[in-house]
């Protein structure tokens, strides 16, 4: 297996136990960073690749206790580790992201075009941002790509949905 094939993600999944609600907007964004993740991505755990495993990788992500749970599957289907995050440096750009995603929904219904492409490039710096604190807490963990981590913040953010 060659070394792009095995450093990527095939499969991820979230821990859907912890999402009370979601609207239909957030549903599309899920939907379309678990496809767009999936078609396209670099990820390789740096302590599971140590002791032996291979991917392409098997995710599945799951709040506990405050603490962002990757719970890894190597290639064969074995268990190949759990990473775990905290959260307090992204807690920020996740409660600003929702909001910023709220405006922009709503500026979809009613807004001029100019006012939706001003909240639009808030909405991807404030994506930015979050982004850029989730390589700094996998720093060291994996090895990934900013838009595999843009993928993964979008994915992190529907997590921390409590209705």
């Amino acid at each position: 297996m060659d070394q792009d094939s095995a450093n990527r993600i095939e499969e991820i999944t979230l821990d859907e136990a912890t999402v009370l609600a979601r609207s239909d907007d957030i549903e599309k964004e899920r939907e379309v960073a678990l496809r767009d993740l999936v078609e396209d991505n670099f990820f390789k755990p740096v302590r599971a690749t140590g002791k032996g495993h291979e991917g392409p990788w098997r995710v599945h992500l799951e709040v506990v206790e405050g603490m962002l749970a990757w719970h890894l599957k190597d290639a064969a289907g074995t268990e190949a580790g759990t990473i775990g995050l905290g959260m307090a440096r992204m807690r920020r750009a996740i409660r600003d992201y929702f909001a910023i995603c709220d405006s922009y929904y709503k500026a979809l219904r009613r807004a001029s075009a100019q006012e939706i492409e001003t909240i639009d490039m808030a909405r991807r710096g404030i994506h930015n941002r979050g982004t850029r604190h989730l390589l700094d807490a996998l720093e060291g963990k994996v090895e990934t790509d900013f838009e595999t981590a843009r993928r993964l913040f979008t994915l992190i953010c529907v997590l921390h949905i409590k209705a």
